[in-house]
């Protein structure tokens, strides 16, 4: 009998350790993969964020180019960080959400304190942090349309004035000469009287003139507000023209007064040459205002404006005949002039005392604007074809994004809809879920190809879009939140089903908590605001009544479903709360028992009891991070399992 009951009592002794090596097997491999899953959340948050503090300096970069091509190339690499750089970072985004949440399930599962990631490193901030980097990106990319814009006008105006002062120049080029020269002192009667009548043409060819003078400043100081990058150059061109223009004016009165004391001794004048060079020159200043403009550069961004270019032309063209009858008038007064000089035997010097403007300058002039007619009706109308191409893109983008748009709005209607609808099992709603988003993803190629229409907008400077409402920014953000939320919606099923397996809940259990949360979610938003959950735990029979009591109640099931302080009460949550009572959990005292059977009743435990007791890899886990004992009844080597099983279920570092 001896015997008997000494093989009893040692087989009973080896049962129980067996059992608690059991228990604390299951406990050891469940904090282990938690540990890994809180280091891959740190590892990913770190990996994002960084690359968040890289980028957003890049976008906010506001340091202008000075050319158009590298403001376009500023533009195309936008475009490969929006295709190709940012994609993968929103599906890391996704998935650190997603694992995020995985833990903490697991966590809730294991009776575990909720996971605290490092400072800077919660959701909330890798989501502020998204929403600087799309802050910064939105503002770029206006950025750099708007410096195309800006650069594109400043190379119009760049132009135009260059034109326009090198036509300038061009007229005034020996004006001065002619205006200093003394040449009535030593002329004849007629010949000072000729001079004078010179004079009165050139003064109106000068205040002709006047307009151009003032167009030539008028672009300079656009140019110098559009901070043009060649503005010390044209602003020493402007004034040059100015000083001279300046010169000009003074030179012309002096001259004038001059001519004025002789007048009295100034009795006969040639009035045919008089009323030529008086129609001579405001006819050859509408020739060079008329050859001007067309040849003057233009911009427009739809089919509108270059109508109302051609129909400006149209216009222009309809007064060439009756310019054409000036023109024969002008050449007739100085046929009649040829006509008296022969007829009296007058011999003239050649060429008209009252202005430099030949008939030959005006044949000339006129020949080289007949010329530009069909040049400028050519431009046109390539322009023309131009924005009908564009209004072709406009078109096309706006007929896919008018689809596409709808599309993500009804996808995102419907998946918000399945998240509270009761349909079949978490299975059957998991497998329908994921062949929803294979549905989705599968859309993809439609974004696709909305994608290359709109860099092809781009590319032809299109800036507006009159035939939908939609942008493409629009478009991707839809379609990115669409992805996530499906991925999020599929990760809230599967945590449903790891808590129902976890803690035993039926079926009909779970339809019953959905029917009782949707009831009680008015808004159909997913989660339950505080007083909406309150409102539910009163008809579930809880003390949580507006008093002290129930407040302090209420604060700690508060507590329990919403350990981040969000304020709201998602579903995984109300379900580990409804469950949370019904199911056998480890804790704290149970491990530190099983750990007291392995050590033989002893306050304190030996690495060769660990070694001997668990696995390999266990043993070492256990060993690597107990803490000295320091009771006085330890041993060398003694190790302190109590305050090791208490740190597993309280805030530690493991």
């Amino acid at each position: 009998m001896t015997y008997v009951s000494c093989f009893y009592h040692a087989f009973s002794g080896a049962q129980k350790a067996e059992t608690a090596a059991n228990r604390i097997c299951k406990v050891l491999a469940v904090n282990q993969e938690n540990e890994h899953l809180m280091e891959d959340y740190e590892k990913l948050a770190s990996d994002l964020l960084e690359w968040i503090r890289r980028t957003i300096p890049w976008l906010e970069n506001r340091t202008p180019e000075k050319t158009m091509a590298e403001m376009q190339q500023k533009l195309e690499d936008f475009r490969d960080y929006r295709r190709v750089h940012k994609p993968p970072k929103v599906q890391e985004k996704c998935q650190l959400e997603i694992n995020f949440n995985t833990l903490q399930t697991k966590l809730r599962l294991s009776n575990r304190p909720a996971f605290m990631p490092s400072e800077g490193r919660m959701v909330s901030d890798i989501n502020g942090a998204w929403h600087t980097l799309e802050g910064a990106e939105k503002g770029y990319e206006e950025w750099l349309l708007n410096e195309i814009r800006r650069l594109e006008r400043l190379d119009h105006l760049a132009e135009k004035f260059r034109q326009k002062a090198a036509i300038h120049e061009s007229w005034t080029d020996g004006k001065e000469a002619m205006l200093t020269q003394k040449d009535y002192e030593t002329a004849s009667l007629s010949e000072v009287k000729a001079l004078l009548r010179k004079h009165e043409a050139f003064e109106s060819d000068l205040a002709a003139h006047q307009d151009r003078v003032e167009q030539i400043a008028a672009i300079a100081q656009e140019l110098n507000e559009l901070d043009y990058y060649d503005s010390p150059s044209v602003n020493a061109r402007c004034q040059k023209i100015c000083d001279q223009w300046d010169s000009l004016g003074a030179l012309t009165q002096s001259r004038r007064e001059s001519l004025e004391r002789t007048e009295k001794q100034l009795e006969s004048i040639d009035e045919l040459y008089l009323e030529y060079a008086k129609r001579a020159a405001p006819f050859n200043n509408w020739m060079e205002g008329a050859m001007e403009d067309l040849q003057d550069m233009f911009i427009v961004h739809n089919i509108e404006e270059i109508q109302g270019l051609i129909t400006a032309h149209e216009q222009f063209k309809s007064t060439l005949p009756e310019a054409n009858k000036e023109r024969q008038a002008i050449q007739a007064i100085q046929a009649e002039v040829q006509k008296i000089a022969q007829y009296n035997g007058i011999k003239l010097s050649g060429t008209n005392p009252y202005t430099t403007i030949t008939p030959e300058s005006i044949d000339s002039k006129w020949e080289q604007a007949q010329q530009l007619v069909p040049q400028r009706d050519q431009a046109l109308q390539e322009e023309l074809s131009k924005q009908q191409s564009n209004d072709h893109l406009r078109r096309k983008f706006a007929t896919q994004a008018n689809i596409v748009g709808p599309w993500i709005q009804t996808k995102m209607e419907e998946i918000g809809r399945i998240s509270i609808e009761m349909n079949g099992t978490l299975e059957d709603q998991l497998t329908n879920l994921r062949e929803y988003e294979q549905s989705i993803i599968e859309y993809k190629p439609n974004i696709d190809q909305l994608e290359g229409d709109h860099q092809l907008i781009q590319e032809a400077l299109i800036f507006d879009n009159k035939y939908t409402a939609y942008t493409m920014e629009h478009l991707r953000v839809g379609w990115e939140q669409l992805l996530t939320t499906i991925a999020r919606t599929i990760n809230e099923i599967e945590n449903q089903i790891l808590t129902r397996d976890a803690k035993g809940i039926s079926q009909e259990q779970l339809h019953e908590y959905r029917a009782s949360f949707n009831h009680f979610d008015k808004d159909h938003s997913g989660a339950l605001m505080a007083e909406e959950f309150k409102a539910c735990l009163i008809s579930l029979g809880y003390d949580v009544e507006n008093d002290k009591q129930g407040d302090a109640e209420f604060a700690r099931i508060m507590g329990i479903v919403d350990p981040n302080n969000s304020g709201a009460v998602t579903f995984q949550a109300f379900i580990d709360f409804m469950s949370r009572e019904t199911t056998d959990t480890d804790t704290a005292d149970q491990v530190i028992a099983s750990f007291k059977i392995l050590a033989g009743d002893k306050n304190f435990i030996t690495a060769d009891e660990l070694r001997r007791e668990l696995p390999p890899d266990q043993a070492e886990y256990c060993i690597a991070r107990m803490a000295p004992y320091t009771g006085p009844d330890g041993t060398p080597g003694a190790l302190d399992y109590m305050s090791f099983s208490t740190a597993l279920y309280g805030e530690s570092d493991l």
